[in-house]
């Protein structure tokens, strides 16, 4: 049986988490994983998903910074084979990589090299790429440059937002991972070198970059909106209209959808960008191209809705627009 430690933050880390405390192969050991966070109005303290469900399988957690003073004691005192590295959240200096005797392996969603780094999944659905997927690779002192050695690759629909993706691609590559580690533990695993090349970089989506610009082309805004989905969430402000001398107000769009020609005889075929046009059951909004239906969002200070409910308790005036 092989000595794991899992390393893991957020809710994407869990299947992986439970499908090596289920396997017989391994016997986790600890569980690594970012200190408990202030959260909500209260600001009370909140345990990690992964610590969460390390709790509840009765695995022991460790909170402590890889640079803190005696993590090396602890990590050598654990007396692990391997680790698992995924959605962690710290970087792992080269004595904490050196300290355990197979190594730390990272699950991470994209296929390699292409989309390196923080938001692969987010990166992906913005690009508008047909294909992804999710790579093991042992972890070194480069960026996710590593050799691989597993791969799995899915189909996109074009629909799905990030977080849809993420919970998709966690739980349908938490087996693959577990064998792959297995094979590491038994000596058969092959370590394939990533090509060499100037690849995409998946850089962390900012606030800023969420804000959406309907100057932009229809399909490239339905691309943001779902890549921004949940997090950090697509965004604009409203213009209320004609006559309202207040300030703008935000407003996240979670779900919207290109309008289909001839799809509903009372859409638009035609809004100037960030123009708002409302049915009964419908809100259009202009696009550097066609409009774009928008279908669920959040006004600011309010619960999530659809767009048609939103509209009407809005009142918007004659001029509204987003922008």
């Amino acid at each position: 049986m092989t000595r794991l430690l899992f390393a893991g933050t957020p809710d994407v880390a869990v299947p992986s988490l439970k499908a090596f405390a289920a396997d017989p192969r391994f016997e986790v050991a600890a569980v690594l994983t970012r200190p408990d966070a202030p959260t909500g109005r209260g600001r009370k303290l909140k345990p990690s998903p992964v610590k969460a469900a390390a709790l509840e399988l009765g695995i022991p957690v460790i909170d402590a910074k890889p640079r803190d003073p005696g993590f090396l004691d602890t990590l050598r005192g654990l007396d692990v084979d391997i680790a698992a590295v995924i959605a962690y959240g710290n970087i792992l200096p080269k004595d904490v990589l050196d300290a355990v005797p197979l190594g730390w392996y990272n699950l991470h969603f994209s296929n390699l090299p292409l989309w390196r780094g923080a938001a692969p999944v987010q990166r992906s659905i913005w690009a508008g790429d047909t294909t992804t997927g999710a790579d093991v690779f042992k972890v070194g002192e480069g960026l996710d440059d590593g050799p691989v050695i597993a791969t799995m690759s899915v189909e996109l629909t074009g629909r799905e937002t990030s977080g849809e993706l993420l919970d998709r691609l966690a739980h349908e590559g938490a087996p693959m991972y577990v064998d792959a580690l297995a094979r590491v533990g038994e000596g058969t695993a092959v370590y394939t070198p990533q090509p060499e090349g100037d690849f995409a970089y998946a850089h962390k989506i900012t606030v800023e970059d969420a804000r959406i610009d309907f100057t932009e082309s229809v399909e490239a805004i339905d691309r943001q909106i779902r890549a921004c989905t949940p997090h950090p969430g697509a965004w604009c402000e409203l213009h209320a209209g004609v006559g309202d001398d207040t300030q703008p107000t935000t407003l996240h769009v979670l779900r919207a959808q290109p309008v289909e020609p001839g799809a509903n005889p009372n859409a638009p075929e035609s809004l100037a960008p960030g123009e708002l046009k409302t049915g009964k059951r419908n809100v259009w909004v202009g696009t550097g191209t066609t409009p774009l239906e928008l279908t669920e969002v959040k006004a600011q200070g309010k619960k999530a809705m659809r767009a048609a409910d939103w509209a009407r308790g809005a009142r918007l005036a004659e001029g509204a627009r987003l922008a």
